[in-house]
């Protein structure tokens, strides 16, 4: 017989907690607007951004994955010298002229076409909303680039962060964070993470780290079916399950090395949570992620003839003026020797590596309220809370993204702000820390202290944007800065600690004289 569950009465707008905490929704929602419409450019960035936005202009205006049409491509001058009329409508970075000269190098040729190496469901998605904006507005991305940017950029980046945003507000409350301390993590995840940077241009990692959360959210109000309940419900939440399957197979399509990774870690926790009916569970989850999975294999195969990335295949980089080779191209092992790969690996995290002024990317450096993902992991194995599972999925997406790239590339992420590839993991940390402030009050005023100073490492990143090829402005400073507040937050609790396990500790029985 399904049990009957007791719901408290609804509000009408009466509890003066209830406004509070609809007003602070209210409010977190119009500051990641306000947000993500004064950061978004009106300008491709570089090749990376260039490259998605050739596809998009290219599939609504040209009818074509094939970008070699596209103004994201370069200017044909077919034997002239370039002159400043043809350089003034670039859709570049004014201060970088040649660069709408010869257009994004991120691009493949494939029988004697040119395509872009990302990811191509995202630019499918991103031909839609253009198209609804060329049918809004009459502009196309060849008559008004600049507008074209501005859109796109908002529509996509912009959109994302809001999502991911209002994802980590909804995520404390599903948690049961206090509002205040809510309020808090939301703040330093949108303001104070690498999430700020990159809503400046188009760009497929803040569009993971939307799904991310997202998906984490969703796996919170799942476990929640489960917590306080002596036995699983009478009817198990399949709309859930196939939502999680939607949301980790459009991540799939996004980044084909994030997003592998967390499929299967979702599809683990998803059948634990379910493991009275595992096998029906993981048949829904499958069906919610198959039509991302086929659609992008697809495409790829369209494209390239392969079902592996069109861009793991070293042949299609074989045009002249390519940046890439077979010994900087990601998704292959490039390191001399294990040393060699753990030292990247360390380097991929906290920055150590000054062989080629790369020192300055560390993850962690860049996203100071992150760090606190580590205790987490620790005081969750050691407290054991009801979303011990869903930490546990967190802590693997992490650690097997961090590897799997550590394994298979030797480039950082190639130019960009931090590591762009761990921008998605923001939310799955952030998880971790909602639910460590929770259990662990104490860690508070270590999470006040870290977003603290790194809402001034935010600012800093985002005044130079996601694809900086130089170090944040006072990085250093800032991160010493944090790192110090951080070790005075701790130190009181060490001093504490062997004065109260020699407190609790059993007074010694006297020994018994013969």
């Amino acid at each position: 017989m399904p049990r009957n569950r007791t719901r408290p009465p609804k509000a009408h707008g009466g509890d003066p907690a209830d406004r509070r905490r609809r007003a602070a929704g209210w409010i977190v929602l119009a500051g990641a607007a306000a947000v993500a419409v004064a950061s978004a450019h009106d300008y491709a960035g570089g090749w990376n951004d260039g490259s998605r936005l050739a596809t998009v202009e290219s599939l609504v205006d040209h009818h074509t994955l094939a970008i070699d049409r596209s103004i994201f491509s370069g200017i044909d001058l077919q034997g002239r010298h370039p002159t400043y009329e043809d350089l003034k409508d670039s859709p570049y970075h004014p201060e970088y002229p040649l660069m709408g000269l010869f257009g994004t190098l991120d691009k493949i040729h494939v029988d004697g076409r040119f395509y872009s190496h990302k990811s191509p469901v995202p630019a499918l998605l991103l031909a839609g909303w253009y198209a609804i904006w060329q049918a809004l507005t009459g502009m196309t991305a060849k008559s008004n680039p600049n507008a074209f940017c501005y859109w796109m950029t908002l529509g996509s980046s912009g959109l994302s962060y809001v999502v991911a945003v209002l994802s980590v507000f909804q995520l404390g409350r599903v948690l049961d964070v206090p509002l205040r301390i809510r309020l808090g993590l939301t703040a330093g995840f949108g303001l104070a993470t690498v999430a700020l940077p990159y809503t400046r241009f188009v760009n497929d990692h803040i569009l993971l780290l939307a799904v991310a959360a997202l998906l984490a959210l969703n796996l919170a109000r799942l476990a929640r079916a489960w917590i306080g309940q002596p036995a699983p419900p009478a009817r198990l939440p399949w709309a859930r399950v196939a939502w999680a399957g939607c949301l980790a197979g459009l991540a799939y399509t996004i980044d084909l090395g994030t997003g592998p990774v967390l499929l299967l870690c979702t599809a683990a926790v998803i059948g634990y949570r379910l493991r009275r009916a595992a096998g029906l569970a993981l048949a829904v989850f499958s069906l919610g992620a198959l039509p991302w999975l086929a659609l992008h294999h697809a495409v790829n195969w369209q494209i390239g003839g392969t079902f592996t990335p069109a861009a793991s295949v070293p042949e299609y980089f074989t045009w002249p003026g390519s940046p890439f080779t077979a010994e900087n191209m990601t998704g292959v092992w490039n390191h001399d020797s294990i040393g060699c790969f753990l030292w990247y690996a360390a380097s991929l995290l906290v920055g150590i590596d000054n062989s080629e002024g790369l020192f300055y990317r560390g993850f962690f450096g860049h996203n100071l309220p992150v760090l606190l993902a580590l205790p987490g992991v620790a005081v969750a194995l050691r407290r054991r809370p009801a979303e011990l599972p869903e930490v546990l999925w967190a802590a693997a997406w992490c650690l097997g993204t961090w590897l799997l790239y550590s394994l298979l590339s030797n480039n950082y992420s190639g130019t960009c702000c931090s590591i762009r590839w761990f921008v998605p993991l923001v939310a799955a940390a952030y998880y971790i820390v909602a639910v460590l402030v929770r259990e662990s009050p104490q860690y508070r005023l270590d999470l006040a202290v870290l977003t603290g100073v790194g809402l001034l490492v935010g600012a800093c990143m985002w005044s130079v944007g996601p694809w900086t090829p130089e170090e944040v402005p006072w990085i250093w400073h800032l991160q010493a800065i944090g790192l110090g507040g951080w070790l005075l937050c701790i130190l009181p609790r060490l001093r504490r600690r062997p004065i109260e396990q020699s407190a609790a500790a059993p007074e010694a029985k006297p020994k018994r004289q013969r």
